[in-house]
């Protein structure tokens, strides 16, 4: 991430914490606007040159984007009045800033996280439905079909809303990728963080709450925990946190005694 693209979204995330006002549907007008701009190369082109006046940009955004609400389209001037490192970028910026805008509108119960998690192993799991939702050439109403199926009828409108988006504009990510971010994204906005935990057999609510601890006390921060099952990790626990792994599981073990052995 360039310098320019780190202060514009420091920029953004501060409007967003002062912003009046913000709704489930201010994040999802901002995640509309962000595929509107990305369909558009000339639009992206004129809101993201680092040479674009700022009055221009701002009188483009209203003309474009007339019907957002004030908060949406408040949010919005101040991202494209700041310098990104890319085009690219801004989109990324906009589409964390919708995210953020949808957590924050969310009740305190809410499980976004966990929600996102089980629609990513769904889809991860299955190639062909990976490569349905994958694919350039399916129809976005195909695709927000096939989200709200796997997300299930008591999924809730935040979880359906980002998943929604993600499918519709993956800027070349792959699901997994999506999912991770966006639920990350999720958890920052609450400050925590994701730690996925993979178990031989499920957690009872003591050893959950012990490894919850362990985490919260190493990284200095709560984690929402996305567990997995794997009996042949045969026992122990393997802890995932952003890219650095702990594996504690008694394959691992094996695994590296066998190699002392051998060697």
């Amino acid at each position: 991430m360039g310098s320019a693209t780190r202060s514009a979204l420091d920029s953004a995330r501060t409007a967003l914490s002062a912003a009046k006002g913000v709704t489930l549907a201010t994040g999802e007008e901002l995640l509309a606007a962000a595929r509107t701009i990305g369909g558009s190369p000339q639009l992206l082109s004129a809101l993201s040159n680092p040479s674009s006046d700022a009055k221009g940009t701002t009188t483009l955004i209203d003309t474009v984007f007339a019907e957002l609400s004030k908060p949406a389209r408040d949010l919005l001037h101040g991202m494209v009045a700041s310098r990104w490192s890319s085009g690219n970028d801004l989109l990324a910026g906009i589409e964390e800033i919708g995210i953020r805008a949808i957590a924050a509108s969310a009740p305190a119960s809410s499980t976004i996280e966990a929600e996102l998690f089980e629609f990513g192993r769904a889809v991860t799991s299955d190639a062909e439905l990976e490569l349905a939702i994958g694919s350039k050439r399916g129809a976005a109403e195909s695709k927000l079909a096939l989200v709200t199926e796997l997300l299930g009828r008591k999924a809730s409108a935040e979880a359906l809303a980002i998943a929604g988006h993600l499918v519709q504009q993956p800027r070349g990510r792959r699901i997994g990728e999506l999912v991770r971010g966006a639920a990350s994204t999720v958890a920052d906005t609450a400050g925590k963080g994701i730690a996925t935990v993979t178990v031989a057999a499920p957690l009872s609510a003591a050893q959950r709450k012990n490894v919850s601890e362990t985490i919260t006390s190493r990284y200095g921060r709560e984690h929402v925990i996305n567990q997995i099952v794997d009996p042949a990790l045969v026992g122990g626990v393997r802890v995932q946190v952003g890219d650095e792994v702990t594996d504690g599981s008694i394959a691992a073990r094996l695994t590296e005694l066998k190699l002392q052995l051998a060697g």
